[in-house]
């Protein structure tokens, strides 16, 4: 795995509700990371950019339709108040290329500060996206009531490959869609017995060989069984 030149890893997150990541960021993994100093982590407020006296920052769109759309002045300033050279501007929206294990191992090591916009209502004046986003990643086929749930999920899934973060360097390569790209293999635990069912017994046998072997079987007849698209790739 490649590492990052540079620790902490910085991102920065443009939404209009910074309050509404207190609680994910400041639990397990991630406050860990940043109390580490691995992470470097900023809640910006698009609202506070606004130079209106109500700070609005959406209006309708034009040509009609439900909904609005946050508006382009306010967006333009938030990031510019926080780009540099090395930030890659990342917009999540359900129109971009889905988010991958591959694409969060690559983020993390690439050597970037992340800039992420979260979207809100009907998303973000067009013209934002042509001058500041070098990427739009969706976490799936849906509509979120905001781009805030997405970035805590890109978030959380890039982190995991920032070295120090997991107990494991290999932790979150061996995950499903790993190094394989496929699902993981079945884990056990204490009890051996619990309420008649077993622990396999390859698991308990010391022989590394025979378990490397086992756990690949099962992973991918779990992949076959669940997710047969992935084997095809």
């Amino acid at each position: 795995m490649s590492h990052p030149e540079h620790l902490p890893f910085r991102i920065d997150i443009l939404s209009l509700f910074p309050s509404y990541f207190r609680g994910p960021f400041d639990e397990s993994i991630i406050k860990r990371a940043l109390e580490k100093k691995l992470v470097d982590l900023h809640l910006i407020d698009v609202r506070d950019f606004a130079e209106n006296k109500h700070h609005k920052v959406d209006d309708r769109p034009y040509g009609g339709g439900p909904g609005m759309v946050m508006m382009p002045d306010p967006l333009a300033k938030a990031i510019r108040s926080v780009i540099s050279k090395q930030s890659k501007v990342i917009y999540m929206s359900p129109q971009g290329k889905p988010l991958t294990a591959a694409k969060c191992q690559e983020l993390a090591s690439s050597g970037n500060d992340l800039v992420v916009l979260c979207g809100h209502y009907e998303g973000i004046d067009e013209r934002i996206v042509e001058l500041f986003v070098d990427e739009e990643i969706s976490i799936g086929d849906y509509v979120l009531t905001n781009g805030c749930l997405a970035a805590i999920v890109l978030v959380d899934a890039v982190v995991r490959f920032i070295p120090g973060v997991l107990g494991h360097e290999l932790a979150a390569v061996e995950d499903s869609f790993g190094k394989d790209g496929i699902l993981d293999c079945p884990h056990y635990t204490r009890p051996e017995d619990f309420e008649g069912h077993l622990v396999p017994k390859v698991l308990m046998s010391g022989n590394h060989k025979e378990i490397a072997t086992w756990r690949r079987a099962e992973a991918l007849k779990k992949t076959e069984q669940r997710r047969p698209d992935l084997l095809s790739k």
